[in-house]
């Protein structure tokens, strides 16, 4: 545990460096900037650089990078070392205009039209607010990245200005009531990470693996999870190893990596960091997926991080643990002992029924994803209808509000499992929903759509603008108020009353949830390319707009981006597939075929019965080599037919045809996978992926 103590934060110039290493009015005024969310004065500039310097230098550190977060989903990063010349030689140098500003190529990063190629700059400047840290000898200042002309190009930016605005627009509602030393408000996230382990050798033969980070082949194991029995299961001493070392690479890093363990699948796994701002959660969830990676490379794994990287059972998630806070730590969404008479928590959770009910379209474009498709819907996932399960006290309390009738509590607070050895404990005031998109549980609501290779930055984005929206509404309201409580009253329950057709607290999987969803009016947005036209909608621009997280640019530009990786994800797995068919799986098939004729062909010469069933055998070959040929000749004639069109007709196009394409060609050559003998199949089976680790 000591060697913990003095490994955790050691790679970071966090506050107490800072304090140690700043002048003292120096660090008062960059504190003041990261707690409080005060203009940075940049004066300081050049004192924390030199400060930054000479502490990674004597870390190791050689070099310095800008670490941005581009509209790619991951980070970028460009190293300078400290060296200047001077004296004859070399002088180690940063300085705060370094500190302050760098210059990427903003043409060469998705820009969705914002940028031209021959309109090549483009900024990177410092973030206060997330602490530089070093990573690889190379000191990591955290940025926003723009364009010349001043236009967001990354996720960091919009989530700061969309923390911002919910800051805000809480305070005007906390003013309504008791301040209680309440002076600034910020959302906070944990961020549960699943992903998939495989052994490096076997990856390295799968060329779908290692292009497209999921199988577009392969029959299921004999072998899945069908026996329950992987998830909380012992985690072997390979495993653990690595577990190990990412854990200690993470805490260096401070990055609160607190619990993992097995997941429902095979050689899958999950890791879930402590609660932290949702700015600081955005750079750590990068730092986490990265460090999973890089440490599994070490340990002779290949660590995917893709939705569905095999058919047939659980994929993976990312939950998003989303709550609003205030500077004294009290959490906004924590219910007390009676929930019914704490009329601000009541006024917050009807701010966030209202936001979901309201904006259910772009909570389904946050997550939208090729990868995240194969997932959403699936009963292993939420479905792709946008719901909040409450639980049934909570329910019942925004009933009887609607309704204008007192709570009759009823709800039990205490576990009592009936024997007398095991001590009582306070029971939650919800039940965990695994099949609802957005669940409260306890004092937090679990957005748990997400994909696990998903920047968590954009849901967060979005639930912190349409939240804010719902706060600025009601405060609108309430600052007028002349009756307060009656006003307050009467809003939450007309609240509830416009909005509760959101609320669903029972299986989401089930083929009723989704009649009674259409019923109610709810959206079944089923897939990416149906998802993404609902950003640039009238009243989703509008919204950004009105608050400055984007500019109508922007949002264009984004929503160009996002039917650009849809389309050209798609087009690399379907490009994949043809060439793994005619390249191996054809020609496996075909030397196969060559050798059941060759038995066939010696049989009959020595006048030898032929069994029926190798005759069969050989004709169902040929069916299936017949069917794949075929299946592949139809991708080629869709990926050629979209040539040219506008992303959003490519999209279409892909969505509605190409992918059923790309499942007849799997059916094929799966088909063919259990008919040809195990040393002849050209890749590692499904049965070698998920159990040689």
């Amino acid at each position: 545990m000591r060697e913990i103590k003095e490994t955790f934060g050691s790679m970071v110039f966090n506050e107490t460096v800072m304090q140690e290493r700043l002048p003292k009015e120096v660090n008062k005024k960059l504190q003041k900037t990261i707690i409080e969310g005060k203009a940075l004065d940049v004066e300081i500039a050049e004192a924390v650089a030199n400060a930054m310097k000479d502490w990674a230098v004597e870390k190791g550190a050689t070099h310095y990078t800008h670490w941005f977060q581009p509209m790619t989903g991951i980070t970028a990063e460009k190293h300078e070392a400290f060296i200047t010349p001077g004296n004859g030689g070399i002088l180690l140098e940063f300085s705060g205009k370094e500190l302050i500003k760098g210059e990427p190529d903003a043409s060469s990063f998705p820009n969705g039209g914002l940028r031209a190629t021959f309109e090549a700059r483009g900024y990177t400047t410092w973030d206060p607010t997330s602490y530089a840290f070093i990573k690889d000898k190379t000191l990591c200042i955290p940025t926003a990245f723009c364009t010349f002309d001043g236009l967001s190009l990354d996720k960091k930016t919009p989530l700061l200005r969309s923390m911002e605005l919910i800051h805000q627009q809480a305070m005007r509602i906390i003013r309504l009531f008791d301040h209680e030393g309440i002076t600034r408000v910020t959302t906070t996230v944990g961020s549960e990470q699943e992903y998939f382990l495989v052994d490096r050798h076997l990856y390295q033969q799968r060329p779908d693996l290692i292009l497209c980070k999921r199988t577009l082949f392969g029959t299921p194991a004999p072998r899945g999870q069908e026996l329950e029995d992987h998830y909380f299961g012992m985690i072997n001493e390979r495993v653990k190893a690595y577990m190990q070392e990412v854990d200690k690479e993470l805490w260096k890093l401070g990055v609160l990596a607190k619990t993992e363990h097995k997941e429902v699948a095979p050689a899958q796994f999950e890791l879930a960091p402590i609660f932290t701002t949702a700015n600081i959660a955005a750079d750590h969830n990068q730092l986490m997926m990265e460090v999973l990676q890089k440490v599994a490379f070490k340990h002779g794994f290949e660590c995917l991080l893709h939705e569905k990287p095999y058919e047939g059972i659980n994929g993976s998630g990312k939950h998003n643990n989303w709550s609003i806070v205030t500077n004294n730590g009290i959490n906004l969404l924590e219910p007390g002992q009676t929930p019914e008479k704490n009329a601000r928590f009541l006024l917050f959770l009807t701010a966030i029924i209202k936001a979901v009910d309201e904006y259910q379209d772009l909570l389904r474009v946050s997550v939208a994803t090729a990868g995240n498709d194969h997932r959403l819907g699936a009963n292993e996932a939420p479905p792709a209808i946008v719901s909040i399960f409450l639980g049934t006290e909570l329910t019942n309390i925004l009933e009887a509000l609607e309704q204008g009738i007192p709570y009759n509590q009823t709800y039990q607070r205490s576990m009592q499992i009936g024997i007398d050895v095991l001590p009582e404990f306070p029971k939650d005031t919800t039940d965990r929903n695994r099949t609802s998109p957005f669940a409260f549980t306890g004092n937090k609501f679990e957005f748990r759509m997400l994909g696990s290779s998903l920047s968590i930055s954009c849901p967060n984005i979005i639930l912190n603008t349409i939240v804010a929206d719902a706060l600025s509404q009601f405060a609108d309201q309430l600052e007028k108020s002349t009756d307060f409580k009656t006003d307050l009253n009467t809003l939450i329950k007309e609240t509830i009353h416009q909005h509760k057709r959101i609320i669903f607290n029972g299986n989401g999987y089930s083929k009723e949830w989704v009649e009674e969803a259409k019923h109610r009016g709810l959206l079944n947005i089923k897939n990416t390319a149906e998802a993404i036209p609902y950003y640039i909608t009238d009243k989703n621009i509008e919204l950004f707009t009105k608050y400055h997280i984007y500019t109508k640019e922007e949002m264009f530009a984004r929503d160009e981006i996002l039917f650009d990786i849809y389309s050209k994800t798609l087009q690399i797995e379907a490009i994949t597939m043809q060439r793994m068919t005619t390249q191996d799986i054809l020609p496996a098939a075909f030397s196969y075929q060559k050798e059941l004729l060759t038995a066939l062909q010696l049989k009959q010469q020595l006048s030898i019965d032929c069994e029926p069933v190798e005759r069969r055998l050989c004709t169902a070959l040929s069916k299936e080599i017949r069917g794949m040929v075929e299946a592949a000749e139809k991708i080629q004639t869709i990926l050629d037919s979209a040539v040219g069109l506008p992303l959003p007709q490519v999209s279409k196009i892909y969505a509605d045809t190409l992918i059923l394409a790309m499942n007849t060609l799997r059916q094929h050559g799966d088909r063919l996978e259990e008919m040809i003998d195990r040393k002849s199949w050209p890749y590692p089976q499904y049965t070698d992926l998920l159990y040689r680790i």
